[in-house]
């Protein structure tokens, strides 16, 4: 489900859309505010159907011309007052500029301007032909108006004017005498045209055409002689599918008379320029439905991308507004966002028709359709316009309309007709009537004496009143002659006075012009020398942007060669440290096993000593005496005691001994020298892994460790030794083993071989008598051997060899 501020049936009328959507956007435009019209939905759902409409039945596009044209009708403006530049700007001009330019493009060859006389196009005539007669309520009858209308398309995202004027059709070839197509090399392909930002920050196409139309039809012309231009295509959803998107952009220019009511008022600040956008959009599709290939397939991409940036932008747009955040909305993506990037920043109303299709096989875009338009609902961004202050009487012109119908109804009166009982006579009728009136001048009889008298007394009287008149008016003409002349003199005084005055004041108007042109000497002279010292001040300011990004550099450089020294600083003093402890323990270990050796040599000396003094010292008559170990305990100073361990050495962790280890994981470490033992009690070792050299895989599963070390005795006999440790984890990742018990293992034979005390024959009688011989054991009670290094004292290193 998905709500909307309105939902339309299948069957609804296009007025009753019309009222709903965009009937607020054109009175937004004639009060001075922009607006913007989306018709949004996938291929096939009647987005230009809704805009443009069908025969008898005219869509928004239509509607909204003639309630633009119905609103200002009687208050537009002629050709050419108003007059767009090429910066999204708008001037006024006077009358006679504006008639001057209406008869140099009347004088071209081919009007850019369409003409409203012209018989409509039949087949857009019924189109336009609205009855409803809708207008704007409030219209600033002060105002004049002008509309301006553009139409351009997004195509492959690049924006082409469908109004622009072609050389040839491109489509159709140019035919020769024989018949068959050439090339046409005259023919220039569309340009496309860039977006460029005014000064008032709001985009507009550059170079792009716009019409000033004068009605409905006009405006509607120039509509339907763009949409012939625009690309379409057969995809298998629409036989006349827009692969483009099209912007039909409606202009307003309105300025408010000067204060008679009769002109526009000369003042480009006063100028306000309004603008209506209808967008009919291109309709998202999936490939795998259309079927597209090549062409088709690139603006489908093209299409898809560009609604997804749309809609991009207006999820970010509804995230900045409904959670705080100042993300930067991506409108350069696309040019439809980049395009209208104003009115997502809030400067006008927007509003989206959805147009959505009932097929079964459009719901899964329809649904995709209605979610982005409900969200985009969510989304209301508007800054107040600022309206430019007139500051002038309103109902100026309905004052001047009633002041001219006055002055020609008194113009009509002072001409007419003159009725003799109410208009005073003239002058010359007046001087008639007071002359005698002329008596008959017939002479019926030869002996009429009466008629020529009468005739003679009135002309005499006549010719005496017209003396008397003439006197009078030379009176007169001589009293105007001194009035002309003292009017004259008193002209000919003013006008001595005045060419004073007036020399007067070019005597100071010169003087100021030489003041004048030395200040603009003055001024040229700043000028060049702002020139010179801005040109100086670019350089000072390249060469301190130079050296700062130098010094910039130098310094990263010195930090880098600081951070460097730092750390090989440090480097070296953990190898010296490392290397100080090293020949340290090296020294140490060297020592030890000097002392260790030493220390062996004199006991060696002293048990071969103490073993030749006892030979020495036995009697050769007495029978020989067993050294007792009593006496031996007794004297423990006289004899070299076994060496201690060295100091430094690492202390050995004291441990209960037993001859079996309960639990733990041993490493049976057993090299190939070794000979076999024909012992009945043979060392049994559960959970063990056996090794013939030790290695870092199997020291790595077991905690324990027992070498097996064989050796000769001093009687001949091989003597077996269990060295046994513990195997710990060290703090470079590896295994060490430290040796805590020996455990030895002697085989010997019941009649061990013995040796005799003296060098001297025994007698063979006293062969039985074991006092005669001593074994080694009991002559040294301590008889181990040793290696020189070894770090436990009387320590042992295996050999591969036997010894």
């Amino acid at each position: 489900q998905y709500s909307f501020k309105e939902v339309f049936g299948t069957l609804v009328v296009q007025k009753q859309l019309f009222d709903v959507v965009a009937k607020p956007l054109v009175e937004d435009l004639i009060r001075g505010k922009n607006g913007l019209l989306f018709t949004y939905g996938v291929t096939g759902s009647g987005k230009t159907h809704t805009m443009t409409g069908s025969p008898g039945d005219g869509g928004l596009l239509p509607r909204c011309l003639d309630m633009i044209f119905n609103s200002i009708g009687p208050f537009q403006a002629k050709r050419f007052v108003f007059k767009l530049d090429d910066k999204n700007g708008v001037d006024v001009q006077c009358e006679v500029d504006a008639l001057l330019e209406r008869q140099k493009r009347d004088a071209l060859p081919v009007p850019k301007t369409p003409s409203s006389k012209r018989q409509m196009d039949p087949e857009f005539a019924d189109m336009i032909n609205v009855q409803d007669h809708c207008k704007v309520e409030e219209v600033d009858e002060d105002n004049v108006y002008s509309v301006f209308v553009s139409y351009i398309e997004i195509y492959n995202n690049y924006i082409y004017d469908l109004l622009e004027e072609a050389p040839f059709e491109p489509i159709k070839p140019k035919w020769n005498s024989c018949n068959t197509p050439v090339r046409n090399g005259d023919f220039i392909p569309p340009q496309s045209k860039i977006l460029r930002e005014d000064q008032n920050h709001n985009m507009y196409v550059t170079g792009c055409t716009e019409v000033e139309v004068k009605s409905t039809e006009e405006a509607f012309e120039v509509f339907w002689r763009g949409q012939k231009k625009r690309r379409i295509a057969n995809t298998q959803l629409n036989r006349e599918s827009s692969r483009s998107h099209s912007v039909f952009i409606i202009k307003l220019a309105q300025a408010p008379l000067d204060a008679d009511g009769d002109n526009v008022l000369q003042e480009k600040e006063q100028i306000t320029l309004s603008q209506l956008s209808l967008v009919d959009l291109a309709g998202s599709e999936r490939t795998n439905r259309t079927k597209a290939e090549g062409n088709r397939l690139r603006e489908a991409g093209n299409i898809n991308q560009s609604l997804m940036t749309l809609r991009t932008c207006i999820e970010v747009l509804r995230e900045n507004q409904m959670y705080g955040t100042n993300k930067m909305v991506p409108y350069r993506d696309s040019k439809l966002t980049h395009l209208f990037k104003n009115y997502f920043d809030g400067e006008g109303k927007v509003r989206m028709i959805v147009c959505v299709n009932p097929k079964a096989e459009d719901y899964e875009e329809s649904l995709q359709v209605m979610r982005f338009a409900e969200m985009t609902q969510e989304v209301e961004v508007a800054r107040p316009v600022d309206r430019p202050l007139c500051g002038l009487t309103p109902g100026r012109r309905f004052r001047n309309q009633a002041f001219r119908e006055e002055l020609s109804r008194k113009l009509e009166l002072r001409g007419g007709p003159i009725n003799g009982e109410t208009e005073e006579q003239s002058v010359s009728e007046m001087f008639l009537q007071n002359f005698p009136p002329l008596p008959s001048c017939e002479l019926l009889d030869v002996n009429d004496d009466q008629t020529l008298p009468k005739l003679i007394e009135v002309l005499e009287k006549r010719h005496k009143l017209r003396q008397m008149l003439s006197e009078e008016f030379a009176k007169n003409v001589l009293t105007f002659k001194t009035m002309l002349q003292e009017f004259d003199s008193s002209v000919a005084s003013k006008e001595n006075y005045i060419q004073g005055k007036l020399s007067e004041k070019e005597k100071t108007i010169a003087g100021q012009k030489t003041e004048l042109e030395r200040l603009e000497k003055k001024i040229k002279t700043l000028e060049y020398k702002i020139e010179i010292l801005e040109k100086t001040a670019t350089i000072y300011e390249e060469d301190k942007r130079n050296l700062q990004q130098e010094l910039e550099s130098k310094s990263q450089k010195l930090q880098r060669q600081a951070s460097d020294k730092r750390r090989l600083e440090a480097r070296l003093q953990g190898m010296v440290a490392e290397t100080t402890m090293k020949w340290e323990k090296e020294c140490e270990r060297r020592v030890a096993a000097k002392q260790l050796e030493m220390q062996n040599k004199l006991w060696v000396k002293d048990e071969k000593l103490k073993q030749l003094k006892a030979i020495v010292t036995e009697p050769k008559t007495e029978k020989p005496e067993r050294p007792s170990r009593e006496r031996d305990r007794e004297k423990p100073v006289q004899r070299s005691v076994s060496p201690s361990p060295v100091p430094n050495a690492p202390p050995v962790r004291l441990r209960h001994r037993r001859s079996r280890s309960a639990g733990e994981r041993w490493v049976d470490h057993k090299p190939p020298s070794n000979l076999p033992t024909e012992t009945v009690m043979q060392p049994h070792v559960p959970h063990a892994i056996t090794v013939a050299a030790a290695s870092e895989k199997a020291l790595a599963k077991c905690d324990k460790y027992m070498l097996t070390h064989q050796e000769l005795a001093s009687d001949g006999e091989i003597e077996t030794k269990l060295i046994k440790g513990d195997v710990f984890k060290t703090r470079g990742g590896g295994q060490a083993v430290q040796f805590t018990e020996i455990e030895t293992l002697k085989q010997e034979s019941p009649t061990g071989r013995k040796r005799r005390s003296s060098p001297s024959k025994p007698d063979p009688l006293e062969e039985a008598a074991d006092s005669e011989w001593t074994d080694v054991e009991t002559r040294c009670s301590v008889a181990v051997e040793m290696r020189a290094g070894s770090a436990l004292g009387p320590g042992y290193q295996h050999h591969a060899q036997p010894k």
